[in-house]
């Protein structure tokens, strides 16, 4: 970077794609203490820039966290041209203080007590779907849970919506997420009241796998009465944020842990939203990221489906169950089957049954020589189709003429009538 220029932004790579950018100056030789010391470094900075700063992002790229956080904590000789004087007083008053207050060491540390991790660009678990989001990548993840954060990643699928949903949002979030989860999709959401909830649930529920992105520090689980919630994801999942331990939410960082769901994900569902929600932030940035974004449609009643509606209006595209989301985000070959209503008895009769069919008047008889005159059908062929729907159950004779029967057999029981 040439002195004066503004930083720039970082070049992304491809879902699942390996990074170039193995670490933001920590490079693949480096040894373990120099990477040990960018892990401590960006630990640090999780307290100094907000979540998605991308100012602080392109420094991070060109100095490294390590020289970065050192710049800041320097004697402020050090020059950052194209950032504005208020954001680099901010930085370094935040970093002066977490130096004193709260050392990164100890986030580490109350993190590893709860069983936890702090993932960074360059690990082995690090998504590096992640890096498509540039300079407004996190600088880590702070995760809780079992399991490996990559290789869920790679497989996955963001279920967002409405926290004031309805009962029909609720249902259809449970259902599939459900069925995502029962073939081996996880299921990535919010952890927030409504859609997210009713997501997690419908994953655990099938015993399957799920992820909350939190937007505060994952020791201090939000909101409140999904205190159970998430920490039953935990132990059978995966909790997750940028922010460090004790940090709180604000609406601010609620819209900016959006960007992590929609880029950690193969695609974002959202299931009731209305204009202004969060939900559609979500799937915005999913379609600025490539990923797929679908909509599941509501009443057009309803407030709370007019922003999904809206979306649908869009490159979203319109999902009603699990197979329809796997047919988009799935491998090549995985369709949803062929979908037809129910078959009628009359739908399996041949073309000339059903035309000596259609001739009958609806009520009363009248004689077969009318209903040829009506199908435009010869006398005999006529007469001939007329048993055969007799035998079928479709007609019945009465007096020498004939009247549709009110009772029709079993579908799984007829043969098909003349071809």
């Amino acid at each position: 970077m040439a002195p004066g220029e503004p930083p720039g932004r970082a070049r992304g790579t491809r879902h699942g794609e390996p990074s170039g950018d193995a670490g933001g100056g920590a490079t693949a030789g480096a040894s373990a203490e120099a990477r040990e010391d960018e892990r401590v470094a960006r630990a640090a900075l999780a307290r100094v820039a907000e979540p998605g700063d991308e100012q602080a992002g392109a420094w991070v790229r060109r100095y490294g966290a390590a020289g970065f956080l050192g710049r800041l904590l320097g004697d402020g000789d050090a020059s950052f041209p194209g950032t504005g004087e208020k954001r680099l007083r901010g930085w370094r008053h935040r970093a002066a203080q977490a130096a004193v207050e709260t050392p990164p060491e100890r986030d580490l540390d109350a993190v590893g007590a709860l069983g936890g991790r702090f993932v960074v660009p360059g690990d082995a678990e690090w998504p590096r779907q992640l890096d498509d989001l540039g300079d407004a990548r996190p600088l880590g993840l702070w995760v809780r849970g079992p399991a490996d954060l990559r290789a869920w990643a790679l497989r996955s699928v963001a279920v967002v919506g409405a926290r004031a949903c309805t009962s029909y949002g609720a249902h259809t979030a449970t259902t599939l997420a459900g069925g995502l989860a029962e073939r081996g999709w996880v299921v990535v959401s919010g952890a927030a009241f409504g859609i997210d909830g009713a997501a997690h649930r419908g994953a655990l529920a099938a015993q399957g796998a799920t992820v909350a992105v939190l937007a505060c520090g994952i020791d201090t689980p939000y909101p409140r009465g999904h205190a159970g919630l998430i920490l039953r994801i935990s132990e059978q999942g995966l909790v997750l944020g940028e922010l460090p331990p004790g940090s709180h939410p604000t609406p601010a960082r609620f819209i900016l842990r959006n960007r992590v769901i929609a880029a950690l994900t193969r695609g974002t569902v959202v299931v009731e939203a209305e204009y202004r929600s969060g939900s559609l932030v979500t799937a915005r940035a999913a379609q600025r990221l490539g990923r797929h974004t679908m909509g599941v449609p509501g009443p057009v009643t309803s407030g709370v489906s007019a922003g999904v509606h809206e979306l649908l209006r869009g490159p979203a595209t319109l999902v009603t169950d699990a197979d329809e989301v796997i047919e988009l985000v799935g491998a090549m070959g995985e369709l949803a089957p062929a979908r037809r209503g129910p078959v009628l008895p009359r739908d399996l009769l041949g073309p000339d049954c059903t035309r000596v069919l259609e001739a009958l008047p609806p009520r009363g008889a009248t004689s077969a020589q009318e209903i040829a005159r009506r199908g435009g059908t010869p006398p005999d062929e006529t007469v001939a189709r007329l048993y055969e729907l007799h035998s079928l159950g479709f007609v019945e004779r009465v007096n020498g003429d004939w009247r549709l029967t009110n009772t029709r057999r079993d579908a799984s029981n007829m043969r098909r009538g003349g071809a």
